[in-house]
């Protein structure tokens, strides 16, 4: 039977597939699958395979089950699931058969993260308990009584955050839960005025090791996380001789000996520079960086729309205590990198794809591997052998059915001689010598990166006929700390530099029409795109999404606002002149030279770019009457809507971005 092209219908038949973890025998492999449902939901249930590639699912329901961790001898199974609403409890299951059984009594409130104690008699979890007014039973008690909703008060800056809403002064605390009798308590909390809260358990499972903020205000104070050893009575102490900066995912050695650790020495808030892999002794002292010799960031994310969004770090520990294990990105794959303690590092898987992996056992690291035509399926990289195995084919249905149009790369060079990485991909039904439209598609971040990972929204575009560029500009994690850096509190100059050769370049392909080009982008694309359309004529229609356009409004409407003379140059408030050095990078102060035709689109709900700063650019082109649509998705929705949204406003979304390119391109 023949391929059909495929269409934005299509995210409704993908299998999402994530969070891989290997039972401690090395034998198999837990993962969650998520699908989307006849209810416009996202179901996710864990299911298992073994290096046979024998599926067995392990939960079902109307409620989903995530987040599945192995009991250290392998007899159970965690998970979290709010299959008794309000709000989530942890479950049990045994590995031998049976029904899931509540092991949790948690009040209502949101679970974060969590692990098993390496003797599997407790488990350490992060929790927020909402307050009394914000329960459901406070709800319906106001809707019996017909009173207000009440006022949302706040005395710290940190009260909201995009994809969590606004917490006000509810705060996350570490627990710990003891598995015999069910029971939780609280260990540590009250670190700092925020609540983020990295953690890993000691090998002899009497102490956890918690990074938080040594800040008191850390939204506005030079970044100084610092890493705490916490006993079990929750008595505290700091771990001496560390650099200030950011760190993240801590990780103790098997043997006991080390912490290991993600960090910048030198960070701002916005994270440009490298995240080095680091080890300090445990019992403190100076820490030393195993990855410095490279230019990996243990944070550099590849992007996609068919994946979760992951920015944090990935280390684990060989069991063996000799090495570590890491997700690197690098000129558009993710890879599985290991670093040996006494220096030197190997890249352990091959190919341009995407892998992200989860715990380590038995010399066996299970993975989800996807790359630019191949949705995500769960594998398992043997360190002993170096083989890449992939066990899934979970997809396999939905590749047989459509057509994808494979990228090609391609280096470009800037006007001062700087490389840039590119991708084009051809229309799906491509013929020569034809030209087509086509769209130079932005990335957000701007530190992230676009690359060899399957992208709906770009096959769908190359199916309706258009030819589809994208690339790393400056800015773009992935290529080393220069290449990052390079637009350091001035956005708008070397990336857009980077921009205009890809824009010169898709002028003088043979295959697309120059007068037929759009541009778009979101979050930080939004803002390139806006910036694009006021400095150049070049396109003949655009679309902003979740866009940033006024830095001097940005700087105080956003869930992380901006820190004066931190990351960017000025502040947007007292003296005049550090006003107008952001407002000088701000694309809408060169929106009197507009006259392109612009879609927007944005969430009244996204709380990371706040939609006045779309309103802002939909009124600059009203003024002038250029022509502009503005879509606005509900309050429910976020700046992740492209990827983790609603799946009928998904649609919607994709409907709009094809409509708009028909009706200009």
């Amino acid at each position: 039977m023949p391929k059909r092209l495929i269409t934005p219908e299509d995210l409704l038949k993908i299998t999402f597939v994530g969070d891989p973890q290997i039972s401690p025998d090395g034998e198999q492999i837990l993962f969650a699958r998520k699908q989307i449902t006849e209810k416009n939901s996202y179901l996710t249930h864990l299911w298992s395979v073994d290096l046979k590639g024998h599926l067995r699912q392990w939960t079902s329901g109307e409620s989903s089950a995530g987040g599945g961790r192995w009991s250290p001898d392998g007899k159970q199974i965690l998970f979290v699931s709010d299959r008794i609403k309000p709000g989530g409890q942890f479950y049990l299951m045994g590995t031998g058969g049976g029904e899931a059984v509540q092991l949790s009594k948690l009040p209502e409130g949101r679970i974060g993260a969590y692990q098993w104690s390496p003797d599997g008699k407790r488990i350490a979890f992060t929790f927020r308990p909402a307050a009394a007014h914000n329960t459901e039973v406070a709800k319906k008690d106001r809707e019996a009584k017909g009173l207000s909703t009440p006022p949302r008060v706040t005395e710290s800056a940190w009260y909201r955050l995009d994809g969590d809403g606004y917490f006000m002064m509810e705060r996350y605390a570490l627990y710990v839960l003891d598995v015999a009798t069910g029971e939780h308590k609280e260990l540590y909390a009250g670190a700092s005025d925020t609540d983020a809260y990295d953690f890993n358990w000691s090998p002899d499972s009497k102490e956890v090791v918690v990074v938080h903020s040594a800040n008191k205000h850390p939204l506005f104070d030079d970044e100084n996380d610092q890493i705490y050893r916490v006993d079990l009575a929750g008595k505290a102490w700091q771990l001496k001789g560390l650099p200030k900066g950011s760190k993240g995912s801590p990780r103790w050695s098997p043997d006991g000996k080390w912490i290991a650790y993600a960090g910048d020495p030198h960070a701002v808030n916005w994270g440009d520079g490298n995240s080095q892999l680091w080890i300090v002794p445990s019992e403190g002292g100076e820490a030393k960086s195993l990855s410095a010799e490279s230019d990996y960031c243990m944070t550099a994310s590849t992007l996609g729309d068919s994946k979760d969004a992951a920015f944090g770090a990935t280390i684990e520990w060989a069991e063996d205590s000799k090495s570590l294990f890491c997700a690197i990105g690098w000129h558009g794959s993710t890879h599985i990198v290991q670093f040996d303690l006494k220096g030197g590092h190997k890249q352990l898987t091959s190919d341009q794809k995407t892998f992200g992996f989860g715990s380590v056992a038995k010399g066996k690291i299970p993975y989800v591997v996807s790359d630019a035509t191949h949705l995500g399926e769960v594998g398992y990289f043997d360190v002993k052998s170096g083989k890449e195995t992939t066990l899934t084919h979970l997809n396999k249905a939905f590749h047989e059915e459509v057509k994808v149009s494979e990228p090609q790369e391609v280096w470009l060079e800037a006007e001062d001689g700087w490389k840039v990485h590119a991708w084009v991909i051809k229309p799906t039904d491509y013929l020569e010598p034809k030209r087509y439209p086509a769209i130079l598609e932005i990335h957000g971040g701007p530190h992230a990166q676009y690359g060899w990972t399957f992208f709906h929204e770009f096959q769908v575009l190359a199916a309706a006929g258009y030819v589809v560029v994208y690339t790393n500009p400056r800015g773009s994690k992935g290529y080393g700390e220069a290449h990052c850096k390079a637009i350091h509190g001035n956005w708008g100059d070397r990336d857009w530099a980077d921009i205009q050769a890809a824009t010169k370049w898709m002028q003088n392909q043979p295959y697309i029409h120059p007068g037929q080009m759009g541009v778009m982008g979101g979050s930080y694309g939004g803002y390139m795109t806006n910036w694009v359309v006021g400095h150049c004529k070049d396109f003949k229609a655009a679309i902003t999404d979740r866009c940033v356009s006024n830095l001097v409004s940005m700087a105080g409407s956003s869930d992380f606002p901006l820190v004066s003379d931190r990351y960017w140059p000025g502040y947007f408030f007292g003296d005049i002149a550090k006003i107008q050095e952001l407002w000088k990078q701000s694309p809408i102060a060169y929106f009197d030279k507009v006259d392109t035709p612009m879609l927007i689109i944005h969430s009244e709900g996204d709380l990371r770019c706040n939609i006045e700063q779309s309103e802002q650019v939909f009124m600059a082109l009203k003024a002038q009457n250029v022509e502009a649509r503005f879509v606005r998705y509900p309050q429910t929705t976020s700046h992740g809507m492209s990827r983790m949204g609603p799946p009928d406003l998904r649609l919607h979304r994709l409907h709009e971005i094809l409509n708009w390119w028909k009706k200009h391109l």
